[in-house]
């Protein structure tokens, strides 16, 4: 599962805000916001990482899960 510090660096090779992540995750400000302060693991439901993941990953971003934790821009499509 992602981290907080993972989501809030998928913003930043966006350059998203909060706004822009919640309007692509179908989720509120507010919840972005939670997520996002979480220290350690994220303390909210499975079903909304899941839909801020897929948000991030639908916007060009992948997620790194060995060695470390990371994200990158995902290598476009021939």
């Amino acid at each position: 599962m992602v981290t907080a510090e993972q989501i809030k660096a998928a913003r930043a090779l966006l350059n998203w805000g909060q706004r822009e992540l919640a309007a692509a995750a179908g989720l509120s400000v507010p919840t972005i916001k939670r997520v996002e302060a979480s220290r350690g693991a994220i303390k909210s439901t499975y079903t909304t990482v899941l839909a801020i993941e897929r948000a991030l990953e639908k916007a060009g971003i992948e997620f790194i899960h060995e060695s470390g934790l990371g994200v990158k821009r995902a290598p476009e499509a021939h």
